[in-house]
């Protein structure tokens, strides 16, 4: 089965685009989107904002609550952002420090640099502790790391569902979520390569505890500008960074009084471009018209998956390491090989046009929507000439 017929726009002739775990390519619908934001620009000017932060808002939250499995009606535990980053600095500064100096972070190994690099800097400076697990042998990870979560020495315990060297699926995450409190700890799971590559990643008991981050530029489609982050109820009421569309239901309070949302809207920012949001919409209105759900993408790309790691067995992949072999349970939507040569590899296959990518000594190939048993065969013989 084949769904190009979608993505005519970004589809290039000469490219094979192997990489839809990191940039996914773009549908049609999604161009769709953003001439409407252009138009509605347009034709409201000012009043813009009335439609954005209404109808646009509120169906695109309630999207993302469905994808996670919380279901539409929880859309205001949702808030939006440019990305994943602007949500950690505004919760790490929102985070209690029950110990009264640094905050005490609790992370692992392979979190991805949005995480990783601010941590870092932050212990540099001196205004974090970071106790970081290693996340091999991965098949004692989940219990590690809940073990060292229960010892309560932490303010915010972060990690990934999937992480993204690897593509291997930390599960389960409820007893990680159990853990968290509004006086600290607060537990956030980064679902950046989780959310639309998991069927339902995070249902409404875990909402109730954690916080999720996701956003639109890998597997929902829609690209940059639409990082999110779902809010548990009682966790952070009044956000120290915080900007006036944290108060935006409520624009006629006294000057000096600085008022929030009583919802994830407590977490907002100020004035952004909302231009992800209007294709994300586009995007869910496509799959629902073509009846296509996550599970159903999953099916297509578990098939192209098998394809490939038979295909490439013969090539210079068959020396290296599969990170994240196929079993039957839910797989990351990227296969992950380690392998000494993997840099050397992946920039002789951007020579042919050929985009992977890599991250240390393991190199990825990501497969989705836009892929077909051709994709996979032509790759296969690049790969058979590295």
């Amino acid at each position: 089965m084949s769904y190009k017929r979608l993505f005519s726009k970004s589809l290039a002739p000469d490219r094979l685009h192997m990489a839809a775990h990191s940039h996914h390519l773009w549908p049609d619908a999604s161009f769709d989107g953003q001439v409407r934001c252009w138009e509605d620009a347009a034709a409201l000017a000012d009043r813009k904002w009335e439609k954005i932060m209404g109808e646009v808002w509120t169906e695109a939250a309630a999207n993302v609550s469905a994808q996670l499995g919380t279901g539409n009606d929880y859309w205001r535990r949702i808030v939006f952002a440019a990305n994943t980053h602007d949500l950690i600095i505004r919760l790490a500064a929102a985070c209690p420090r029950r110990a009264g100096g640094p905050l005490r972070i609790l992370t692992s190994t392979g979190e991805f640099h949005s995480a990783r690099r601010q941590f870092a800097r932050w212990v540099e400076e001196g205004s974090i502790i970071v106790d970081t697990v290693d996340v091999e042998p991965f098949d004692t990870f989940a219990d590690r790391f809940a073990d060292a979560a229960r010892l309560d020495r932490h303010d915010l315990v972060f990690v990934s569902q999937i992480l993204f060297g690897s593509g291997r699926i930390l599960d389960p995450i409820a007893p990680i979520c159990e853990l968290a409190d509004p006086e600290g700890p607060w537990v956030v799971i980064d679902g950046y390569h989780s959310f639309m590559a998991l069927e339902y990643p995070f249902t409404r008991a875990l909402s109730d505890k954690a916080f999720f981050f996701g956003g639109g530029y890998k597997y929902a489609m829609a690209g940059e500008g639409m990082g999110f982050m779902s809010c548990p109820p009682g966790f952070g009421v009044r956000p120290p960074i915080t900007g006036w569309f944290a108060e935006f239901d409520d624009l006629t309070l006294p000057p000096g009084m600085i008022g929030y949302a009583p919802d994830a809207m407590r977490f907002m920012g100020a004035t952004f471009d909302p231009s992800a949001l209007y294709r994300w919409n586009a995007i869910c209105g496509l799959l629902t018209t073509e009846r296509l759900d996550t599970a159903d993408i999953n099916a297509h790309v578990a098939t192209l998956q098998a394809q490939a790691i038979e295909a490439l067995q013969s090539s210079v992949f068959g020396a290296a390491e599969l990170l994240n072999p196929l079993d039957g349970q839910p797989h990351a939507r990227f296969l992950a090989y380690r392998h000494p040569d993997a840099a050397k590899w992946c920039e002789a296959l951007k020579a042919k046009d050929c985009i992977t990518d890599v991250r240390g000594d393991v190199i990825r190939i990501g497969l989705g929507l836009y892929h077909d048993a051709d994709d996979i065969d032509a790759f296969a013989a690049l790969a058979a000439a590295l």
